[in-house]
């Protein structure tokens, strides 16, 4: 049903996401968010990672000009069609799209955050304090690895070219 909806809104030049958000996906798979992050190697640790990665990927290609920006409109596309695909395939009923919506607002939300952190409104750490651990103390330690690991990730793909985000060679 999102599939559907969503088709109805895309251009024949829509931009295809999959590859920056495959490379999100591995980079969300990383061991060291896990191991050294002490994120939760669950549904919901591997979730707040890549929406935190998705997130900060979304503001870098707003920067960018008006095909990056179509490009962050459609690396949320690929990040909302990927979450329906997953809750399909671990069972959940998303004919109704309840839990979907709910992932979308969540991503919405870590933008929002992100955003917010980039231009001094909050801290980083206290973005990353909600975008990863949900506002649980990790610890002084972790929470510092947290936050730059992700603020050394946004600043890497500072150096990259629009077209290089949207072709996921952003390694």
């Amino acid at each position: 049903m999102i599939r559907r909806f969503m088709s109805m809104f895309r251009s024949s030049d829509a931009a295809d996401a999959s590859a920056p958000y495959q490379r999100l996906v591995e980079l969300a798979r990383e061991p060291a968010w896990y191991q050294c992050g002490n994120v939760a190697d669950d549904m919901d640790g591997r979730f707040a990672v890549l929406s935190s990665l998705v997130a900060l990927a979304i503001l870098r290609l707003e920067d960018g000009d008006e095909d990056a920006v179509r490009g962050s409109v459609a690396l949320t596309e690929q990040f909302i069609t990927d979450m329906d695909a997953q809750m399909r395939e671990i069972g959940f009923d998303t004919t109704i799209g309840k839990q979907v919506r709910s992932l979308v607002g969540a991503l919405a939300t870590r933008v929002d955050r992100w955003r917010r952190a980039e231009e001094g409104e909050i801290e980083w750490e206290d973005a990353t304090l909600f975008s990863v651990y949900r506002d649980k103390d990790p610890g002084e330690t972790t929470l510092t690895f947290a936050s730059e690991k992700l603020r050394s990730f946004r600043e890497h793909l500072d150096g990259f070219g629009d077209e290089d985000i949207m072709r996921g060679s952003f390694a």
